[in-house]
């Protein structure tokens, strides 16, 4: 890594602090709400921690606050960024997958999700959305597909600041069109 790169990880690093009560989106399981921020002793050294809860399932995450940009901690996408979002599950897409067999795709969405890019969850969620009208979907791919709605649907919510039935009614209006 040369030194710019250095340099720009460094003030990218001091960009993604966040304060108590603030929302923020953790890989994989959603939008949380920062609690608190506490210091702790691990293995001899104090540490920094953002305590944060989901809001899906009151789960408690303890995310290192040296950690933030290598777990994927990142704000709630913007306003400006859900029609791009909404371009995502109305693209047409053109893979084969119903040729892969149902294990490598669910490996594929496991990768997709577990990035915390709110696009690559829509295209899960499309591709899955897809299938199931066309086919039954594994019990794998059912909670793949249930997973991706839960973290599509709840940070949508929480970005246009709106109920989840109402975005829920508005993504799956994109696939009537």
């Amino acid at each position: 890594m040369n030194e710019k790169n250095v340099t720009e990880q460094n003030e990218t690093q001091k960009l993604r602090e966040f304060q108590v009560g603030d929302l923020a989106v953790y890989p994989a399981h959603g939008v949380g709400r920062i609690e608190s921020i506490e210091s702790k002793v691990v293995g001899g050294e104090k540490h920094d921690f953002y305590i944060m809860k989901v809001l899906e399932n009151d789960m408690v995450i303890m995310i290192p606050t040296s950690n933030v940009e290598s777990v994927g901690l990142r704000d709630i996408i913007s306003q400006k960024e859900i029609p791009e979002i909404y371009k995502v599950i109305t693209e047409k897409k053109d893979s084969p997958i119903d040729n892969q067999t149902w294990n490598r795709r669910y490996r594929e969405y496991m990768d997709k999700i577990k990035t915390g890019s709110l696009y690559e969850v829509a295209e899960v969620f499309r591709d899955l959305f897809l299938l199931k009208m066309s086919k039954d979907l594994s019990f794998g791919e059912r909670k793949l597909y249930d997973t991706a709605q839960i973290l599509l649907v709840k940070e949508l919510s929480t970005a246009k600041n709106t109920d989840e039935e109402t975005i829920l009614s508005e993504i799956e209006s994109l696939f009537a069109a």
